[in-house]
């Protein structure tokens, strides 16, 4: 189930990391955003869209050679430059990996039962994060942003170029193996959670 963005009351709406580089950011003094941009660049729309929703951002750096700050330290500065003003903010900069940005997002917001949650992360990451999060015990409703394909059409369609399938490829494994890791570690809730 996905949330319907005109409808339903929204307490509150979790973005997931993955979409600004913190190496890059750092050296260049402001946020550089990847392939996954519309992680963070969804969240202007939805802010407006509900006025009194909190607004959480949940990703530390995950790099194991590079200690620059994480990716929070840089959604700060972005967030405010779509006009969302600082106290609707709160930033999760511990977390280096899927799992953590559920378990360290709950400590830090304290869902309340019944509280609506959104959580918006790439179409292609959303199953293991809806696991992570149900594993967590935070109930939410997933938004996905940032989707690489166009539906079942592209099965029959080849791509573009051979470097287009290797990298959507690439992508698909790295999320197929993860979801089977996060399962055998007992880090989601199934092996391939599904609406509720």
């Amino acid at each position: 189930e996905c949330f319907e963005p005109r409808s339903g009351r929204t307490d509150g709406i979790v973005v997931l990391g993955g979409a600004i580089s913190p190496s890059l950011s750092s050296e260049r003094g402001q946020p550089a955003l990847n392939e996954s941009a519309e992680r963070v660049t969804a969240v202007a729309a939805l802010a407006r869209r509900f006025p009194q929703a909190r607004i959480v951002f949940s990703g530390g750096n995950a790099s194991l050679i590079n200690d620059a700050p994480g990716e929070a330290t840089f959604a700060l500065p972005l967030f405010q430059s779509f006009g969302i003003p600082s106290s609707r903010i709160e930033l999760e900069g511990r977390s280096l990996n899927t799992y953590e940005n559920a378990v360290f997002s709950k400590q830090l917001v304290r869902p309340r039962p019944g509280e609506r949650w959104l959580l918006v992360t790439s179409a292609h990451h959303m199953p293991r994060s809806v696991g992570c999060f149900r594993r967590a015990g935070f109930s939410v409703m997933p938004y996905p942003v940032d989707w690489r394909t166009s539906g079942a059409g592209d099965l029959v369609i080849p791509f573009s170029s051979l470097s287009a399938g290797l990298a959507r490829t690439d992508v698909a494994v790295r999320e197929w193996v993860g979801l089977v890791a996060y399962w055998l570690t007992g880090k989601t809730s199934a092996l391939f959670p599904g609406p509720d």
